[in-house]
């Protein structure tokens, strides 16, 4: 079970990054209306809470600056961005360099319980498939919005 779930994270990721590959960075600041944020929020949210959920971000990793919660953390949102805005190509690095790390995960640590249980997830594997599903919720808003910037 545990090489399926990897596998997937593995396809979920490398689609997301096509994705987003050679969105211009006016394209990815747009927030068309209806929406509340925008790509580049999106690409940093997803990065941010996936580091969250299996690297345990910001007490257990320091991959990511400490700042990326205030910027793209739960209840964040773009107009309130202030300092140091990591471009959507740095983004697009460190979602790489992140899912190299996803794959070094032992598949025993999947069955470990969680400390206090999540969104009703009591254990690590089910909060990796909680990371997956919500990657693809934010890729399916990206594709959306990338549909209105071009129409």
């Amino acid at each position: 079970m545990s090489e399926l779930l990897f596998k997937q994270f593995e396809l979920t990721r490398n689609y997301f990054l096509r994705n987003i590959d050679g969105l211009t960075a006016e394209e990815a600041d747009v927030q068309p209306e209806g929406f509340n944020n925008t790509i580049h929020w999106h690409i940093g949210h997803i990065l941010t809470v996936t580091e969250q959920f299996m690297m345990g971000y910001p007490k257990k990793s320091s991959h990511l600056p400490s700042n990326y919660l205030d910027l793209f953390g739960k209840d964040t949102r773009p107009a309130d961005w202030v300092g140091d805005i990591p471009s959507i190509e740095v983004l697009a690095v460190q979602l790489k360099e992140q899912l190299g790390r996803i794959k070094e995960v032992p598949p025993h640590m999947l069955d470990e319980k969680l400390k206090q249980p999540f969104l009703g997830l009591e254990t690590f594997g089910e909060l990796a498939n909680m990371a997956l599903f919500h990657e693809s919720y934010h890729l399916g808003q990206i594709h959306a919005m990338k549909r209105l910037l071009n129409s």
